[in-house]
C-alpha cells in the first residue's frame, strides 16, 4: 500500500508521524511519500520538501514564498504521477492542501483531510471545495463535526492526536532542579511560539514583561520553552541580560511544571490546556496581514481553550493589547491569586474532556486505510 502526505508545518508532522506509526502496525508493508518533517521521516517516508521550508505565517509572507511553494507542489504531484498512491492524506496547510486536493482527485487518488482548515473562524466558503475534493474529513476537535455534516461532507471526529501525546514531567521538583532552578519559588513559562515570523512579532512585548516581572519580584523564575526548529543562540541574543533559561524540546514539561505561562495562540495552547497550565493567550502579526485578516475572521475568542469551552476561561492579549504591561499585568494577577489559577484549571480540565478519548491517531489510522481499501463507511 502506498500513501502520499502532505503537510506544512511542525504540528502537522506531529500528527503525520503518529499516523504513519498507526498505519504500520495495520500495514506493516506501508510506504509513505510526501511533504513533512523530520517526526515523518523517523517513521520511514520519503520526504520530497520539508516542513522548515514550508511554514510561512501572514498573508503577505507566503506571496514571498510563492515561488518555492509552487515549486514544491509540482514536485509532489509529479511523484504521485510516477508512483501511484492508493490514498493520500492532507494535514491541516489548507491555502496548498486544499489546491492539491483538486488536483488529486483529477488523478483518481481518494483523498483524506486530517485536521481541518479553521472554516468556522473565516473562510467559510472553501467549504464547497471541500464537498468537490476531500472524500473524507477527519476532524478533532467536537465542534467541528457538526459543521460538516450540515455541509455535506463525508465527516468523522476522531479525537485530538495530543491527548495521547501530552505528559507531565514525571516529577516537577526533579525536573526543575536538573535546570538549576529552586522548585520552592514560583515559574513563569513563556512560549513564543514555533516558527521565526511568529517569535520576530511576539517576543519585544514578551521580553518586555520579563523584565517587568523580574525587576518586581526577584523571586520569579523564567523558563522559555524552544520549539524544534528555532535557533537557541538567535533566541539568546534577543533576549539579552534577561534573567530567562532555556530550554529545547520540553516544553511539555515546562507547561507541567510552571506556576503561570505565557503562550503564543496555537498547537502550545492546547498543550497547555491538557495540562492544565494557567496561561494568558498572546500573539501579534504583521499589522498589515492582521488589518486584512481580522475583516474576514468570525469567531469570539483567538485562544483554542477558549473556543473549545465557549467561553473565556484563558486572557487573550491579541495585536495591538499585547504589551508589556498587559501581559506582565495578567500574571502578576495569576501569581497572586490561587483561586482564579484553579477556576482556570477547572475550565481547562473540561477542555480536555472535550477533545475526546485518547486513541485519535490511531481511529484516523483505521479510517485512513479503509479508504485506501475502499471500505469508507461516510459520515460514520
Amino acid at each position: 500500500m502506498r500513501l502520499f502526505l502532505s503537510c506544512g508545518e511542525t504540528s502537522g508532522d506531529r500528527y503525520a508521524g503518529e499516523l504513519v506509526r498507526e498505519m504500520r502496525l495495520r500495514e506493516p508493508s506501508l510506504e509513505v511519500f510526501g511533504l513533512g518533517g523530520d517526526r515523518l521521516a523517523a517513521q520511514g517516508a520519503r520526504l520530497l520538501a520539508h516542513v522548515r521550508d514550508l511554514a510561512v505565517v501572514g498573508l503577505l509572507e507566503v506571496v514571498s514564498h510563492l515561488r518555492s511553494l509552487r515549486r514544491v507542489f509540482e514536485r509532489g504531484l509529479a511523484e504521485v504521477d510516477r508512483r501511484r498512491p492508493d490514498v493520500a492524506v492532507l494535514v491541516d496547510y489548507p491555502d496548498f492542501n486544499l489546491r492539491l486536493a483538486r488536483q488529486l482527485g483529477r488523478r483518481g487518488v481518494p483523498v483524506v483531510y486530517y485536521v481541518s482548515p479553521q472554516v468556522w473562524a473565516w473562510r467559510r466558503g472553501r467549504l464547497d471545495v471541500i464537498r468537490k475534493t476531500v472524500d473524507q474529513m477527519l476532524v478533532i476537535f467536537p465542534f467541528e463535526e457538526a459543521l460538516y455534516r450540515e455541509a455535506e461532507v463525508p465527516v468523522r471526529f476522531v479525537g485530538h492526536p495530543l491527548v495521547d501525546l501530552v505528559h507531565p514531567a514525571a516529577d516537577c521538583d526533579q525536573f526543575l532542579a536538573a535546570l538549576g532552578l529552586d522548585p520552592a519559588r514560583p515559574v513563569v513559562a513563556v512560549l513564543p511560539g514555533s516558527r521565526a515570523r511568529e517569535i520576530a512579532h511576539n517576543l519585544p512585548p514578551l521580553a518586555g514583561a520579563i523584565r517587568i516581572l523580574a525587576e518586581e519580584r526577584p523571586e520569579l523564575q523564567f523558563l522559555l520553552a524552544l520549539a524544534p526548529a528555532v535557533n537557541a543562540e538567535s533566541l539568546r541574543q534577543r533576549l539579552g541580560p534577561l534573567p530567562v533559561r532555556i530550554v529545547a524540546d520540553q516544553a511539555q514539561a515546562v507547561l507541567g511544571c510552571c506556576t503561570a505561562a505565557i503562550v503564543a495562540s496555537g498547537t502550545a495552547t492546547v498543550e497547555a490546556a491538557l495540562l492544565g497550565a494557567p496561561m494568558v493567550v498572546v500573539y501579534r502579526l504583521a499589522p498589515l496581514t492582521y488589518l486584512l485578516g481580522s475583516r474576514l475572521v468570525k469567531v469570539p475568542h483567538f485562544a483554542m481553550a477558549n473556543l473549545i469551552a465557549g467561553a473565556r476561561i484563558v486572557p487573550e492579549l491579541i495585536q495591538r493589547e499585547l504589551t508589556a504591561e498587559r501581559v506582565s499585568g495578567e500574571i502578576r494577577s495569576l501569581l497572586d491569586d490561587p483561586a482564579r489559577r484553579q477556576r482556570m484549571r477547572d475550565g481547562l480540565a473540561e477542555v480536555k474532556h472535550r477533545l475526546g478519548e485518547p486513541g485519535a491517531s490511531a481511529r484516523a489510522a483505521e479510517a485512513v486505510l479503509q479508504m485506501a481499501q475502499g471500505r469508507v463507511i461516510k459520515n460514520a
